[in-house]
């Protein structure tokens, strides 16, 4: 049985990250404690939108764990099964994504941040008690209160997280059961579940994305919009998934995985890479070329006062996974793969980062060593929880019903 054993020098790394976190996060807020007063609204935003990148980030690599494991239950695919408990280790992830979320969403609904205006009651508010106009009525928002109230948000919100969250223990449990019983009962039981949960994300993500990251500007929409934030989030986890299992390897764990593995995990790379790139610029192109101006105004905001880590971000996003992983034998060439997958990994999570922090930051924006303090906690949370994870089962399913399919998977 091959049991993962965290060494003491990644648990030391891990510490270390979150530490770092912590730091920056003890920075953040004397930041806004000491601000002046007309610095004070920035600063605040600057923390809770960073919280917020690093909240959406890691929670939506943690679904695309549960997400992916359905697809192969559902496709009843046999390739992944020997990586299988990567997947289910990286969905843990969940619990504690969904809390940071909601305690974002929690500040913002008591005013503690403005990253969602829409939450300020006073935009709904035409006429004030004297009978005359309120200037900061909106009307175009206030057209939206049918969808963005705060009730029906937080109906949305709890119930989209308690699903994903409830599948994703059903699909875990099941997956340890299986490997003290055998049989196929319990694994028919999650094909049935993996078709019921696909059905229930593909509209709710979509919606979630809306909720959680679209309302920030308020006044733009995009039909495209949530397609495009789940293939942010696959490819992150694909890059993720694919990272940790040559870790893994590297400890001398999994050795049922063969090249023939890490070639589809790459080729997964690859496409879900060029599905996000045409995502972007099928977006960006439909937009830009109608130049319909409160569509316009969300690419204006980026390319005037985010120029080059716009840009920048689609050219590390597009040109390194098409340069660097068309070949087959890179593909299966540990180092290229792990080299390719962080860069991929910074550039999806500064992509996260442009689509939050022009909407709540502006022009007035910084990256520096709050950001990337930050985001390194919430990286060393991130695998704390995911190598605790590992550590409680058998790094490779002992008794799923695909497992000697898995381990002679070949590809020619």
């Amino acid at each position: 049985m091959e049991q993962f054993t965290l060494p003491t020098r990644m648990r030391n790394i891990i510490y270390t990250l979150i530490g770092i976190g912590v730091l920056s996060l003890i920075m953040g807020v004397v930041n806004v404690m000491g601000a002046e007063e007309a610095e004070h609204h920035h600063a605040v935003q600057r923390l809770w939108g960073n919280i917020l990148i690093n909240g959406l980030f890691f929670f939506g690599i943690a679904l695309m764990g549960t997400f992916f494991m359905a697809v192969q239950y559902a496709a009843e695919s046999a390739w992944a099964v020997t990586v299988k408990r990567v997947f289910e280790a990286v969905s843990q992830y969940v619990y504690v994504g969904a809390l940071v979320l909601l305690v974002v969403f929690a500040a913002g609904a008591m005013h503690l941040h403005h990253l969602y205006h829409w939450m300020d009651p006073n935009l709904y508010i035409e006429f004030l008690a004297d009978g005359s106009l309120n200037p900061e009525y909106d009307e175009i928002i206030a057209g939206k209160s049918a969808f963005l109230n705060q009730p029906f948000f937080w109906a949305r919100a709890l119930l989209f997280m308690g699903v994903y969250i409830w599948f994703t223990r059903r699909f875990r449990k099941r997956s340890l059961e299986e490997d003290m019983s055998g049989g196929t009962s319990l694994h028919y039981n999650n094909v049935r579940d993996a078709a019921i949960f696909l059905v229930f994300f593909g509209f709710t993500s979509m919606v979630a994305s809306w909720d959680w990251i679209m309302s920030i500007d308020t006044h733009w929409f995009s039909t495209l919009f949530g397609w495009y934030v789940f293939s942010g989030w696959w490819i992150s986890a694909m890059v993720v998934f694919l990272l940790l299992v040559l870790y893994l390897k590297s400890k001398g764990l999994m050795q049922q995985v063969n090249e023939s593995h890490v070639h589809d995990l790459g080729k997964w790379m690859f496409a879900v890479s060029f599905l996000w790139s045409y995502l972007f610029f099928s977006q960006f192109m439909l937009i830009w070329y109608s130049d319909i101006p409160e569509e316009v105004t969300y690419y204006i905001a980026r390319i005037d006062h985010y120029r080059w880590l716009f840009w920048g971000m689609f050219a590390v996003n597009f040109i390194f996974p098409m340069l660097f992983l068309m070949d087959r034998d890179n593909k299966r060439n540990k180092g290229y793969l792990v080299t390719i997958g962080f860069i991929i990994l910074f550039g999806h999570w500064l992509d996260t980062f442009l689509l939050v922090v022009p909407g709540t930051q502006h022009a007035d924006w910084h990256f520096g060593a709050f950001e990337i303090g930050l985001m390194l906690g919430f990286a060393g949370l991130f695998l704390f929880v995911v190598t605790r994870a590992l550590s409680k089962a058998p790094v490779v399913v002992k008794s799923h019903p695909f497992l000697d399919e898995s381990v002679h998977h070949e590809i020619h």
